[in-house]
């Protein structure tokens, strides 16, 4: 019963706090303004809304000390970063500067690019969060230093690889955060149980908003989500499942440089029916996306949202 508690705390904090986003001051409510395939205006307002709700609620329902700070720094982190690549990353200058040999020239001119700030942000706070995230059943921890380091890194690797994962399968309405409850919900029966329903909470609350594209995540919400689901999975888990699970993520990010999960989606009936469930119909044939997408700014179109 503590767990659905947290569920529904976290699901009421992010209806309450999504539905307070339309006081928003003007500016701050042009920042988060997108315009989506169909030519209406979205909000990316969900996103830091769910990085929060989320976030608070992890931190509730976490058992321990440790991992209460390893859910703080790992959603808020997550979602701070990755607001301000939604907001930053969407300016004409940074618009260029996609993907890592995107990142590698803006450092070569002298500038920065929000997409480099938005992954080493997630991954300083995976490091910190895969620190602090206690050892799971079948750690090896206990075999001196160098396990430890390796058992960190692992964890670490597996927070900022499911932040990258659910942020990568963010191009459909709605599809990020399914994604994130099928993921999330066996996750709540588990030993860190009560860190992973608070972010299922928030994701089942704002899922009917995003599925009739009223809203949408952004980085904000779809890395925050990824990252708070990455702290379960690794305390959740020792060495060997934290090496399983850091493996499958590195090779779908790769399949993601090579393969584009939307067409293996549409292509499986399963998946393509899954993945339209409770979807407005398209009015039209929405032009073909990369796999990197940035949000547009509301006086230009999102390709596919």
């Amino acid at each position: 019963m503590g767990r659905l508690a947290v569920a529904a705390g976290a699901a009421v904090a992010a209806r309450g706090l999504f539905t307070g986003t339309d006081r928003l001051p003007e500016p701050a409510r042009r920042d988060l303004e997108r315009t989506n395939h169909r030519g209406e205006t979205v909000t990316l307002a969900s996103g830091p809304v769910l990085a929060v709700a989320a976030t608070a609620a992890a931190v509730a329902g976490a058992p321990t000390a440790r991992l209460r700070a390893a859910a703080a720094v790992a959603g808020l982190g997550a979602g701070a970063v990755g607001l301000y690549d939604d907001i930053v990353g969407a300016r004409p200058d940074q618009r260029r500067d996609k993907g890592f040999k995107g990142h590698l020239n803006a450092l070569r001119e002298g500038r920065v690019s929000a997409g480099l700030v938005k992954v080493a942000g997630i991954g300083l706070a995976g490091l910190v969060a895969g620190r602090l995230v206690p050892a799971g059943r079948g750690s090896a921890v206990r075999g001196g230093a160098v396990r430890r380091t390796v058992d960190t890194l692992l964890a670490a690797g597996v927070v900022a690889g499911t932040a990258n994962l659910v942020n990568l399968l963010d191009l459909r309405p709605g599809r990020a955060l399914k994604s994130g409850l099928l993921i999330g919900a066996p996750l709540v029966a588990g030993p860190a149980g009560g860190v992973v329903a608070g972010p299922v909470g928030a994701a089942a609350a704002l899922l009917p908003e995003d599925l009739d594209e009223r809203t949408m995540l952004g980085d904000a919400g779809a890395n925050a989500l990824g990252a708070l689901l990455g702290v379960g999975i690794a305390a959740s888990t020792g060495t060997r499942g934290r090496a399983l699970v850091f493996a499958g993520l590195i090779a779908l990010t790769a399949a993601s440089e090579k393969v584009s999960f939307t067409k293996v989606i549409e292509r499986t009936p399963v998946l393509r029916e899954l993945d339209a469930l409770g979807r407005r119909t398209p009015t039209a044939t929405p032009p073909q996306v990369e796999e990197h997408p940035i949000a547009e700014p509301a006086v230009a179109r999102v390709p596919g949202r």
